[in-house]
């Protein structure tokens, strides 16, 4: 089961290895991470998105609080999740049909270069994986997600 936490840290050198290292060692996957720092704070805000059973999520949170740099952790069920995904094609694919497309994820054309087409979508993670499904079939040449992104509601 996916779960995801959003951890407050303070923004100093070495917090983000300190977290990972905490998963590592503990044997926790990572499927996805965002930092970023929170605007006139000296905080910064991660999202991790992890899998495991509601015990495994426990002891994540309950190790995340034993680390000094940790402020917050932020374990819900009501978040807005969002994730962002930039997808390059040929330029002879057919452009308004990608665009369409990219159009029902919350997307658009974002470049168009001599040889290439940059097309970005965001949207909740699931859509953006039912986004590159739908796209296989255009030949993309490259698929660059940025993580997830979550706010309380």
């Amino acid at each position: 089961m996916k779960r995801v936490i959003s951890v407050i840290v303070e923004n100093e050198h070495g917090v983000l290895a300190r977290i990972v290292n905490m998963f590592a060692a503990r044997g926790y996957n990572i499927t996805s991470l965002t930092v970023a720092p929170i605007p006139e704070s000296e905080f910064s805000r991660m999202t991790i998105m992890s899998e495991g059973d509601p015990k495994v999520f426990e002891q994540i949170v309950k190790q995340l609080y034993k680390l000094i740099p940790v402020y917050k952790v932020i374990e819900s069920d009501n978040f807005i999740e969002k994730e962002m995904a930039m997808v390059k094609f040929n330029l002879d694919e057919p452009l308004s049909d990608i665009d369409a497309l990219a159009r029902c994820y919350n997307g658009s054309i974002s470049n168009v270069g001599e040889k290439h087409v940059v097309v970005s979508v965001v949207d909740r993670p699931d859509r953006i994986d039912n986004f590159l499904k739908a796209v296989k079939r255009f030949k993309p040449l490259e698929v660059v997600r940025s993580g997830v992104s979550v706010i309380e509601r």
